[in-house]
C-alpha cells in the first residue's frame, strides 16, 4: 500500500458512470443509503440531496407488491453542505421493521433496493474471505499458482546479512506484493477473534489451500491459520523475530505475483529481503524508520498465538499446533517486554511507511489473551498496567495523524481485559472506550453523514474501527446510546456516502461497489474478487500531495467531491481505491458482530 510512485499503465474509465442512486439521469435527486439493507430493529436512515424541497414527502415501496408501505418527510441536517450541494436532508424510516425488500421514492426518483431481514449480515464475513484468499502469497488459489517461493534473505538480524530464511506464505499487504508482520499479526488475531465471538456464522466451503471443497474446518480458521503458519516462520528462535518481506522496490510495474522480476540483490525474480525486528531505526537508504522497540509487533503476535491456543487446545488433532503457538506467543511477548516501543515499516526509496507510534495497547491485548490461554496472573497484572498506560489514546478526535500512527486503530485489549477484571476496573475500561466514541460523535457533527473519522489515508479502516469499538462497548455495558451513530458508520461503508457506493468490492452484488480497484491481480486478469475493503475517501489535500496519484479526467464523481473528502473508483488512485488485507480482516470482525 505504500507507493513511492504509481506505476502507470493505460487507464480505463471509471465504471461508476452516473454514480447516483436514481433511476434516471434526467432527474437530479440523489438518495444515499445502505444498499445491502438493515436488521429489523436497526436505525434506518438515508441522506438525500439535489432538487429536493425541505420537508419533502418520501415513500417506501415494497418491491414485491409495488405498494406504498410508509410515507414520511425529510428533515434538514444541521451540517447540510457537501460538495456542489448546499442542502442535504435526512430521511428516517426506522419505524419500518417488517422483513422484505424495499426502495425509497420521491417524484419518480428511486433509491437502490434494500432488504430488511434478521440474518442479513450472516454471510458477509465468509464472502469477504474471498479477498483474503486472493491476497495469499506462496500458493495463491485465485491464480492457481505459486509465487515468491524464494522468500527470503535476511537484513539487520543476528544472522549474517543475506542468510536464507524461509518466509514463504502469508498475505500480500494490499495492491502491492509486500508482506508485513505489522499488519498480518493484527489481521490474523482479528479473524481468530471473529471466530471466537461468533463461531456459528462461518461456513466450510474451502480447504486449507483455499480451493473449493469442505475440509471440516471453518473457512475463517483456514484463513487465520494461513497467517499463523507464516508468523511462526518469522520467529525461528527464542529471541529472533522478522517483520517485513520486500520493500518499495516492489513497485516496479504492474505484474502478477508469479511474474515478479524485482531484483533485491540476489537476481531478478529471486530472493526478497526479510527484515529482522531489532527495535532500532532501519532502512537501506535515506528514508530511515523511527523505530524505538518492538512491543507493538510483539503484543499483536502474542494475541494471535494465544487466541490460536484457546481455539485449538482442546482439539486432539490440533493440540500440538496449539502448544507451538502458545510457546511462540510467550517468547515473542517477552521480547516485547525487553524492548518497549515500536518497530515501524521499512522503505527503500520512498518517504511512505507504516509509522506506528503506540505499543502499550498491543501489549495489553497480548497479555490479556495470554492470561486467558494460561491462567498465569502475571499476564493479567501486565495487561492492567498496559491498559492504564495507554488509556484512551488513539486517533479519535484528531483531524490528522501519521500514516498508521495509532494502529490498529482501536484497542481490542480493553474489550478482552474487561471480561476478567473487577467492577471498578470495568468502569475505567468502559470510560476509555466512551472517551473515544464521544470525540468521534463531535467530529460527525461537521458533515451531513454523521461520520466520525478524519479523512486521512485509510479512512475506511478508521470507520471500521470506530464501529467495532461501539459494538464492543455495547457488549461490555449494554448501553445502546450510540447505536444510531454506529449504524451510520456501517451504512457509510455500504453506500450511505456522497458517492453512493459500497466501499467493499462485490458487496452488495446488486448495487454499486468499487470496480476499478488499485489491485494488480484483478486488473491484469480482468476478473473480479468480492470482499475487499478499499482505503476510502481522503482529504482533497492528501490526494493532491501524494506522489503518483491521479485520475482519468473528467472526474465522473466531481459533483460529489468536497475539500473534506474525495473518492475515485479508478485504478490510478491508490489513496482511496486500493483494497487492503488488514482493513478487510478488521471489517470481517466488525461485520461478524452484527
Amino acid at each position: 500500500m505504500m507507493k513511492p510512485f504509481l506505476l502507470f499503465r493505460q487507464l480505463f474509465a471509471c465504471l461508476f458512470g452516473l454514480a447516483c442512486s436514481i433511476s434516471a439521469e434526467s432527474q437530479t435527486v440523489y438518495i444515499r443509503l445502505n444498499q445491502l439493507g438493515f436488521l429489523p430493529d436497526d436505525s434506518k436512515t438515508a441522506v438525500v440531496f439535489g432538487d429536493v424541497p425541505e420537508k419533502a414527502r418520501f415513500n417506501v415501496i415494497d418491491d414485491a407488491t409495488s405498494k406504498k408501505v410508509l410515507v414520511f418527510r425529510s428533515d434538514r441536517l444541521a451540517s447540510p453542505k457537501w460538495g456542489a450541494f448546499g442542502t442535504n436532508q435526512l430521511m428516517d424510516f426506522s419505524s419500518l421493521k417488517k422483513t422484505g425488500t424495499y426502495h425509497l421514492e420521491f417524484n419518480g426518483a428511486k433509491s437502490h433496493s434494500f432488504r430488511i431481514i434478521t440474518n442479513l449480515y450472516a454471510s458477509v464475513p465468509d464472502t469477504m474471505l474471498e479477498f483474503m484468499r486472493q491476497q495469499r502469497c506462496g500458493y495463491n488459489p485465485f491464480l492457481d499458482t505459486s509465487c515468491h517461493t524464494g522468500d527470503g534473505r535476511t537484513a539487520f538480524g543476528p544472522q549474517t546479512n543475506g542468510a536464507y530464511l524461509d518466509a514463504t506464505g502469508g498475505w500480500h499487504d494490499a495492491g502491492d506484493l509486500l508482506k508485513y508482520l505489522l499488519t498480518s499479526g493484527n489481521a490474523t488475531a482479528q479473524m481468530l477473534m471473529a471466530y471466537q465471538l461468533q463461531p456459528g456464522i462461518f461456513g466450510d466451503r474451502f480447504d486449507a489451500l483455499g480451493k473449493s471443497g469442505s475440509n471440516g474446518i471453518p473457512d475463517i480458521l483456514d484463513e487465520a491459520k494461513w497467517g499463523l503458519d507464516w508468523m511462526l516462520k518469522l520467529h525461528p528462535s527464542e529471541n529472533e523475530l522478522y517483520h517485513q518481506v520486500a520493500d518499495d522496490r516492489d513497485h516496479a510495474g504492474f505484474h502478477l505475483p508469479q511474474n515478479d522480476t524485482v531484483d533485491y540483490g540476489w537476481g531478478r525474480g529471486s530472493n526478497r529481503v526479510v527484515y529482522c525486528a531489532t527495535g532500532q531505526p532501519q532502512g537501506l537508504r535515506k528514508y530511515q524508520s523511527e523505530s524505538t522497540g518492538l512491543a507493538n509487533l510483539a503484543g499483536r503476535y502474542a494475541a494471535a498465538m494465544a487466541l490460536a491456543c484457546q481455539i485449538w487446545k482442546d482439539d486432539p488433532a490440533q493440540k500440538k499446533f496449539a502448544c507451538q503457538c502458545l510457546k511462540a506467543g510467550e517468547e515473542v511477548y517477552r521480547m516485547g517486554l525487553a524492548k518497549p516501543g515500536v518497530q515501524q515499516g521499512n522503505s527503500y526509496g520512498s518517504p511512505y511507511r507504516y509509522a506506528e507510534t503506540t505499543w502499550a495497547d498491543d501489549m495489553e491485548w497480548g497479555a490479556a489473551e495470554l492470561f486467558l490461554a494460561t491462567g498465569n496472573f502475571q499476564y493479567l497484572d501486565d495487561a492492567i498496567r498496559f491498559a492504564k498506560l495507554i488509556g484512551s489514546e488513539s486517533w479519535m478526535g484528531r483531524e490528522q495523524t501519521g500514516h498508521y500512527q495509532y494502529y490498529p486503530f482501536m484497542n481490542v485489549g480493553h474489550f478482552v481485559l474487561h471480561a476478567v477484571v473487577d467492577a471498578k476496573l470495568k468502569k475505567v475500561l468502559e470510560q476509555y472506550y466512551r472517551d473515544g466514541i464521544e470525540q468521534c460523535l463531535k467530529a460527525g457533527e461537521r458533515n451531513p453523514y454523521d461520520i466520525g473519522v478524519p479523512f486521512i489515508w485509510c479512512s475506511n479502516n478508521l470507520t471500521v474501527a470506530l464501529a467495532t469499538q461501539i459494538l464492543f462497548y455495547e457488549r461490555m455495558t449494554g448501553d445502546m446510546r450510540y447505536h444510531r451513530f454506529l449504524c451510520n458508520q456501517r451504512d457509510w461503508l455500504l453506500g450511505r456516502n456522497p458517492w453512493g457506493t459500497s466501499m467493499i468490492s462485490g458487496i452488495p452484488e446488486h448495487a454499486i461497489f468499487p470496480q476499478d480497484m488499485h489491485l494488480q491481480t484483478t486488473s491484469l486478469t480482468h476478473r473480479s474478487v468480492r470482499g475487499g475493503l478499499v482505503d476510502g475517501p481522503v482529504y482533497r489535500r492528501i490526494f493532491l500531495s501524494l506522489k503518483g496519484v491521479s485520475i482519468k479526467e473528467p472526474d465522473p464523481l466531481a459533483l460529489f467531491q468536497d475539500e473534506r473528502a474525495v473518492y475515485h473508483d479508478c485504478l490510478s488512485d491508490y489513496s482511496s481505491n486500493e483494497p487492503t488485507m488488514d482493513g478487510t480482516a478488521s471489517a470481517i470482525l466488525m461485520m461478524s458482530l452484527w
